[in-house]
C-alpha cells in the first residue's frame, strides 16, 4: 500500500514537462493512425502523408495492437508470467497491456517507458491498476539503459530476480543500426531473470518494397527515421533466446485467433515474435 501512495503522490505532485508541438513525435503519428485525437498539426501532416504513400498503414499499426493482445494474453495465461515491462508503450489506448495482463492475474505489475511528454501526461491520468496490482510509468530515453534499470519506479514495482517480459513494440525500428539495436537488447536482458521473455515487432520492406521506400522517406522528412529489417534480421535480434513457435513471421501471423481479421501479407509491414532467456 506504501508503494502505490508514493506512485499516487507523484502523479497529484508531478509538473508536465515541455511538448514539442513544432515538429512530429512517432508515439503521436501512431496515435493519429489508430483514430486518436492526442496530437498535434505536425504529427497529422506526418500521418496523411504516410497513408497516402502507404494507405495500408493503418492496417499495420492495428495489426501490431493486436498483436500486443495477444501477446499478453499468451505469457499471462500460458506462461504464468505477471511482471511487464513495456518499452515504447505510445499513448495510452484501452485495452493497455496492464488491464489485459490483470484481467487474468489481477496483482500482475507492469512498468511504461516512452520518451513524449504528452505521453507521460496521459499515463498520470489513465494508467489505474487493479487493487491487486501495481503500474508505473517512466519517462526516458531507452538507450538508457541502465538509467532506466535503476529506476526508482522500476525497481519498486518490478522484482528483477523473478522473470519479467520485456515488450518493445513498434519502437526498435527507431534504433539506426543493427549493432545498436542488438548491444540494446542484450543490456536489457542480462538484467533480466532466467525465464522472463523479449518481445519485438520491427518494421519490415520484405513484401512492399516500394511503398516500404515511401514510407521511410515520409517518415524520415518528419525526423523520424525508421531501419526496415528483413525476417533474417529480426530473427538474429533474439540471438541465443528461445524463440516461441511460430517464430518471427507479420504480426497478424503470430497466434491468430478468432478476433484477428484476415490480411493480406503486402498489408502488413511488421515482424513480430517472441522469445524466452533460458
Amino acid at each position: 500500500m506504501a508503494e502505490d501512495a508514493d506512485w499516487t503522490k507523484r502523479r497529484l505532485d508531478y509538473q508536465p514537462p515541455h511538448i514539442d508541438t513544432s515538429k512530429a513525435h512517432s508515439a503521436r503519428v501512431y496515435d493519429y493512425i489508430l483514430g486518436g485525437k492526442d496530437n498535434y498539426p505536425p504529427d497529422r501532416q506526418a500521418a496523411e502523408e504516410l497513408l497516402k504513400a502507404v494507405p495500408s498503414a493503418q492496417v499495420s499499426v492495428r495489426q501490431n495492437r493486436m498483436f500486443m493482445h495477444r501477446l499478453t494474453r499468451y505469457l499471462a495465461a500460458e506462461q504464468g508470467i505477471d511482471q511487464f515491462f513495456d518499452i515504447g508503450t505510445g499513448i495510452p489506448t484501452s485495452p493497455n497491456l496492464h488491464e489485459i495482463a490483470q484481467q487474468i492475474t489481477p496483482s500482475t505489475r507492469v512498468v511504461y517507458l516512452d520518451d513524449d511528454p504528452i505521453v507521460l501526461a496521459h499515463a498520470h491520468a489513465r494508467l489505474s491498476s487493479s487493487p491487486e496490482g501495481h503500474v508505473a510509468y517512466i519517462h526516458a530515453d531507452m538507450r538508457e539503459a541502465e538509467a532506466v534499470l535503476a529506476t526508482p519506479d522500476l525497481t519498486a514495482t518490478l522484482d528483477l530476480n523473478r522473470p519479467v517480459a520485456l515488450f518493445i513494440l513498434s519502437t526498435l525500428h527507431l534504433i539506426p543500426t543493427q549493432d545498436e539495436a542488438r548491444d540494446l537488447l542484450r543490456r536489457y536482458m542480462a538484467a533480466l531473470a532466467p525465464g522472463s521473455f523479449l518481445a519485438l515487432s520491427l518494421s519490415t520492406n520484405d513484401h512492399t518494397p516500394t511503398t516500404g521506400d515511401q514510407a521511410q522517406s515520409v517518415l524520415k522528412a518528419h525526423g523520424i527515421p525508421v531501419l526496415a529489417r528483413t525476417q533474417a534480421e529480426v530473427t538474429e535480434l533474439f540471438e541465443d533466446l528461445e524463440l516461441i513457435e511460430p517464430g518471427v513471421v507479420l504480426v497478424h501471423q503470430w497466434r491468430p485467433d478468432t478476433d484477428t481479421p484476415e490480411v493480406q501479407a503486402s498489408e502488413v509491414g511488421l515482424y513480430g515474435g517472441v522469445a524466452r532467456k533460458p
